[in-house]
């Protein structure tokens, strides 16, 4: 782990144990080597932080590009792990380096709803994380977060303390590489059901109604990928 990732995980992790009733569940599914891909909904700015205080492996994670605007906060971002993504479009370049992590037997997080939720419940999820996670080869931890919504949802800018948070690491899903895209696409419908009901069950939030119409129509939601 780079020095400053090591030295951020254990005052943030008693943070949270401060500010909330913090239960972690699940951990031992996290592989002890090797790549792997964690999948959690998303539902406040404090979502990484806890994941990577909670994670035993250092943990990259895809957070929006906006946030790099800044020279000195580019340089911390990186320092723990983030990777930038354009929201609401296809992004090869981030692509390549989430797959070039995962070659180097790293741990990536990707938020598959993209962006944080507005209301707590499981938002659509975007038909690039999908594909990726199909194409990438490596265990798929579906991960369930609940209570940092009540904590600092979207719209606070500081925390609210006292909202109990669980942090839950389903078994991985180890579905092997699909490299060819139609074959991809074919699969997509029922891996987004399957990951899509288990991360709501994981985390104990409610799907949202588009989300369901979406599951219903057996079509999976917009290209492109999303970070906080």
């Amino acid at each position: 782990m780079s020095v400053l990732y090591h030295a951020v995980r254990t005052p943030v992790r008693w943070a949270f144990r401060l500010l909330t009733d913090l239960r972690v569940e699940g951990l031992h599914h996290v592989p002890s080597g090797g790549p792997f891909l964690l999948l959690p909904n998303h539902q406040s700015i404090l979502d990484p932080l806890l994941i990577q205080s909670i994670c035993p492996r250092k943990i990259h994670s895809m957070t929006k590009s906006t946030q790099f605007t800044q020279p000195a906060f580019r340089v911390v971002l990186a320092g723990l792990g983030a990777f930038p993504v354009r929201r609401y479009r296809v992004d090869p370049q981030t692509v390549r380096v989430l797959l070039r992590l995962l070659d180097e037997g790293q741990g990536v997080c990707v938020y598959p709803e993209g962006e944080r939720s507005w209301d707590g419940a499981l938002q659509p999820f975007r038909r690039g994380t999908l594909r990726v996670a199909l194409r990438a080869g490596v265990p798929i931890i579906p991960v369930g977060i609940s209570g940092t919504y009540d904590l600092m949802p979207r719209w606070l800018k500081r925390p609210r303390p006292g909202a109990p948070v669980s942090l839950r690491f389903g078994e991985p899903m180890c579905l092997g590489a699909i490299r060819d895209r139609s074959t991809r696409d074919r699969r997509l419908p029922e891996f987004e059901r399957q990951l899509v009901r288990e991360i709501s069950r994981l985390a104990s939030v409610p799907i949202s109604r588009e989300t369901r119409e979406r599951l219903d129509a057996g079509s999976a939601s917009p290209s492109g990928e999303g970070g906080s």
